[in-house]
């Protein structure tokens, strides 16, 4: 591949005129309806689901086919454009942030599911696809698609695979990354190349996995190859309450102690209940400081028996409550007030912060503990939503936002949680990604030596920078600069006068 030196961000800042004058030739490509010039329209894209980093977009793109991805970012090569490949929008770490002087390349257009082949247990899919489509087509030929985020009704294939996205079930059936065959991809020079395929594993360097989770920085995925998981005999959800973090904390432990593998383990502390029942009434036992959601799911004699033993092991934790729903109603209600969870925290605040880290199971109990300290020390509320199965923590830092320093101080709280997670030997993400929002944070988890090979890799892919510039790795500009001060407005724009070009 090419080795020529790679631009940094301030070069990629494009004038004014020269992206304009590219707006014709993606209209030849995407059509007039696939190309948005509107400022209006444009600000639509100004952030994902972490909205409190905002960019507007120069121009978007919709392409419907991977003829169309290779032809925009084939024209962005050619003019040293920056362009941000896009899905559904939902991420959590601000990786599809838009280039306010580049093209966003939004590939939500492309939702063809394109085979569902049970014989070899998979199904090709493109990348605008819904996660929860996929399973929804396998369902009739008993199957499904393992990785569930909180956001499978609306988050996209090609996202989760930039994001290597996880879910309450990743637990029992693991990541993204894990359950992806195969990739047509479009590289930032415009080829279009076959990484994997129907059969899984492949020979040489693991290019697909390196693929997986590296958030557009190397390509944008048009064409997905996932495998398919045979839906399981029987499938039981329990509801625990606890009187306490640490009691609820004991009985995760307990549980994998005594070799029940749980296909998802989740838990919410008092002020996530809270939340949850305002928003969406799920009926969790009244006065619990802690919930514990437990699925189980496998052959039903496996099942009946992990159902006993699991409610026997919360019991002798503390539990003052477990019940099991009674069927297909009620599951999906517990389920709703775990997934609900992240929004609903909007009834009881102005203004959050989704966290994402990761510590060892065993440094759960001393983590909530430090995390509670920080929220005592500062004022700030943190409600905790976590993985407790795999110790995945989603913390979601509460403020005013009209209080004055109130911002600032949820931040600190916010990073510092991050901190305490590289402290148990953990990560600063678990499936969020690191996108604009963490970057800054890698130098904590990697020394120069490992984010210098981090972007050697890159560059092989990438050498003119222009593909998700500012994301994942860090960059002097990008450290330096605050969330709020990004650009919001194309200069075109600028003025207020004109609202298209």
């Amino acid at each position: 591949m090419a080795t020529t030196a790679r631009r940094t961000p301030d070069d990629l800042v494009r004038t004014p005129a020269a992206l304009a004058a590219l707006v014709p030739r993606l209209r030849r490509i995407c059509g007039e309806d696939g190309v948005l010039t509107d400022l209006s329209q444009r600000r639509t894209y100004e952030s994902d689901g972490l909205t409190r980093h905002r960019s507007t977009p120069g121009v978007v793109a919709m392409p419907t086919t991977t003829a169309q991805v290779r032809d925009v970012i084939s024209l962005c090569a050619e003019h040293g454009v920056p362009y941000v490949p896009r899905g559904a929008g939902t991420g959590l770490s601000a990786g599809a942030l838009p280039h306010a002087e580049g093209v966003l390349l939004v590939t939500s257009r492309m939702r063809r599911i394109l085979e569902i082949d049970p014989e070899n247990e998979c199904a090709v899919v493109e990348p605008g696809v819904a996660n929860l489509d996929i399973t929804r087509a396998a369902e009739p030929y008993g199957y499904h698609y393992a990785p569930d985020p909180s956001s499978q009704q609306v988050c996209s294939v090609g996202g989760n695979v930039a994001e290597n996205s996880g879910g309450a079930h990743c637990l029992k059936y693991g990541f993204t990354a894990g359950h992806v065959r195969g990739l047509e991809i479009v590289t930032p020079s415009g080829e279009v190349v076959e990484l994997g395929g129907k059969a899984p594993g492949a020979h040489g360097y693991d290019l697909l996995g390196a693929f997986v989770g590296s958030e557009g920085t190397l390509g944008v995925a048009t064409r997905v190859t996932v495998s398919l998981t045979r839906s399981p005999q029987r499938t039981v959800t329990l509801l625990s309450a606890f009187t306490s973090l640490d009691a609820g904390g004991e009985a995760v432990g307990a549980i994998i102690a005594a070799g029940v593998l749980p296909s998802a383990v989740e838990m919410m502390d008092a002020l996530a209940v809270e939340a949850a029942e305002a928003a969406v009434a799920c009926d969790y036992p009244a006065g619990a400081e802690a919930v514990l959601v437990v699925e189980l799911d496998g052959p039903a004699a496996e099942v009946d028996a992990q159902v006993r033993r699991v409610t026997e092991l919360c019991a002798a934790s503390g539990s003052f409550g477990t019940r099991t729903a009674s069927g297909a109603e009620e599951r999906a209600l517990i389920w709703k007030g775990r997934k609900s969870a992240f929004a609903a925290v909007g009834r009881i605040s102005p203004a959050y912060i989704v966290q994402d880290g990761v510590v060892p199971r065993t440094a759960l109990a001393e983590m909530l503990g430090r995390i509670a300290s920080l929220s005592a020390e500062s004022g700030i509320r943190v409600a905790n939503v976590f993985h407790a199965g795999d110790g995945n923590l989603h913390p979601l830092v509460l403020f005013d936002d009209a209080e004055p320093g109130a911002a600032e101080r949820a931040e600190e709280v916010s990073g510092a949680i991050l901190d305490l997670c590289i402290e148990h030997g953990g990560s600063i993400t678990g499936e969020h990604g690191v996108g604009v929002d963490k970057a800054c944070k890698m130098p904590r988890m990697y020394d120069d030596t490992s984010l210098e090979t981090f972007d050697l890799f890159r560059r092989a892919f990438d050498p003119e920078g222009i593909a998700n510039p500012d994301k994942l790795l860090p960059t002097p500009r990008l450290c330096g600069e605050r969330p709020e001060v990004r650009t919001g407005v194309h200069p075109l724009v600028a003025s207020g006068d004109a609202e298209q070009f």
